[in-house]
């Protein structure tokens, strides 16, 4: 994509059911929200409720969106809060459930935990095995650091 501002790297995000349920959420509550607002009688309650939808719609995008980004220099994990990213240089490695497992500039040891990938009970086969093969590039990706 020519004027790409993103640097070459490989997405790893879980099976497109699984990003829609990721974003459900965010969506259910920004709807109860929105009914809410429709049948408040007070302005404040009104904003209150728009307030509501709007955090809720970032919720849902967000959940959709989760995932991690690979990159040469760099890991980026997109999760529904934040965004972290996390020098190649400072990963030691990554855990079962998943998590990102690295070392701050100061020296303390720290981990953050990618929500999008982690297995959950119920799920089917295929989704199951899509989440662990994208682990199992992610810790590929670590162990080249």
């Amino acid at each position: 994509m020519a004027g790409s501002r993103r640097p070459p790297g490989t997405e790893l995000v879980p099976a497109p059911v699984n990003r829609a349920a990721n974003a459900v959420p965010g969506l259910a509550v920004g709807l109860g929200a929105l009914w809410y607002g429709a049948e408040a009688g007070a302005g404040w309650q009104r904003a209150a409720a728009l307030v509501v939808v709007a955090g809720c719609g970032v919720l849902a995008v967000r959940g959709y969106r989760a995932g991690v980004r690979c990159e040469a220099r760099r890991l980026v994990v997109r999760g529904y809060v934040w965004t972290r990213v996390i020098p190649r240089e400072a990963v030691t490695g990554v855990t079962d459930l998943p998590a990102v497992r690295w070392t701050s500039p100061g020296g303390r040891r720290r981990w953050t935990p990618v929500t999008a990938l982690a297995a959950v009970s119920g799920e089917i086969g295929s989704v199951r095995s899509r989440k662990r093969g994208a682990t199992a590039r992610l810790r590929r990706w670590a162990a080249r650091g």
